[in-house]
């Protein structure tokens, strides 16, 4: 592992490389990762950079990168600024960032990001409750990526109906703006695609269970995140432990943690692994995800355990 300071919009962050990959985090504010590219492929940062000075969205930046919020998704509670300087904490295999509390909710995130290897990346992600009421929430990982790439959502393996698999094992869950009748959405036997090109318009999609990993394609290079599905558990937005969005200029993949009530003092932590895979078919068709795609995934995965 390699660390390192550098500048990022005028503002402290830091940079983490591996031979493989590197991720640039902000210091500054946050906690963010600003920047994730492959040191191998030719994509450049694989993470999208909002304008530097971009307006305010109910009084919160996106800029970019991924983020931790707190689930479910409110106007207020969720888009609480993170505009102030980090505690930094550094780790054998990288770092931990901890933002002061929010002034209205009480709760403090922290972000700790491991290189686990050379192409593996573990981000846990920690809502602590400093306040003095308990809060019901979940954390929710997002990461929001580049346009022009190719989404993969894969679903949990088929039954047999004549073996007796009689009760369903998922749910997909749209929202009100949902339109799976559009382009965007690519419906394949084992995966669904996310044509991010042909969203014209804010899209959203939701799952109940899933085998933990998604992915984002992007010109040659692969991202492929993690985290485990607690099966037992509720999750938010009528049990989702995965999210997709996409409005054409984006797309988030997004997990999140168990819904809990969360007592003053305690935190719950939401684990993710990051890999970046290179030379991977580009997986819009059933033979490119079943042959190529899927095993390259799996293989990274297998390495986790």
């Amino acid at each position: 592992m390699k660390l390192s300071k550098t500048d990022y919009r005028g503002g402290g962050a830091l940079v983490l490389a591996t031979p493989a990959l590197e991720l640039v985090l902000t210091t500054s504010v946050g906690p963010r990762v600003v920047s994730l590219r492959s040191l191998v492929g030719r994509a450049g940062n694989l993470f999208l950079e909002q304008p530097a000075g971009e307006q305010r969205y109910h009084g919160y930046y996106l800029r970019g990168g991924h983020r931790l919020w707190h689930a479910p998704e409110d106007i207020v509670r969720s888009y609480q600024p993170d505009d102030e300087p980090l505690e930094v904490k550094l780790l054998p295999k990288g770092v931990a960032l901890t933002q002061p509390v929010e002034a209205l909710t009480g709760l403090q995130k922290g972000m700790k990001i491991e290189l686990m290897g050379s192409r593996t990346v573990k981000v846990t992600h920690t809502l602590t409750n400093r306040g003095v009421w308990a809060v019901d929430c979940a954390p929710w990982a997002i990461t929001m990526f580049r346009p022009g790439g190719h989404g993969v959502l894969p679903l949990l393996p088929k039954g047999d109906h004549a073996r007796g698999d009689l009760l369903p094992t998922y749910a997909l869950v749209p929202w009100s703006f949902t339109d799976l009748s559009l382009p965007v959405w690519e419906l394949h036997r084992d995966f669904i695609g996310v044509n991010v090109a042909k969203a014209k318009q804010a899209q959203k999609l939701g799952l109940t269970n899933y085998p933990g990993w998604s992915a984002y394609w992007l010109e040659g290079t692969t991202f492929v995140k993690y985290a485990a599905v607690n099966t037992a558990a509720a999750y938010p937005d009528l049990g989702s432990c995965f999210e997709t969005f996409t409005n054409g200029d984006m797309i988030e993949l997004e997990t999140l943690g168990p819904l809990a009530k969360l007592e003053s003092g305690r935190s719950s932590a939401h684990v993710e692994y990051w890999g970046v895979l290179d030379g991977l078919p580009k997986p819009d068709t059933d033979a490119a995800f079943a042959k190529k795609f899927a095993p390259a995934v799996k293989a990274w995965l297998g390495k986790l355990k």
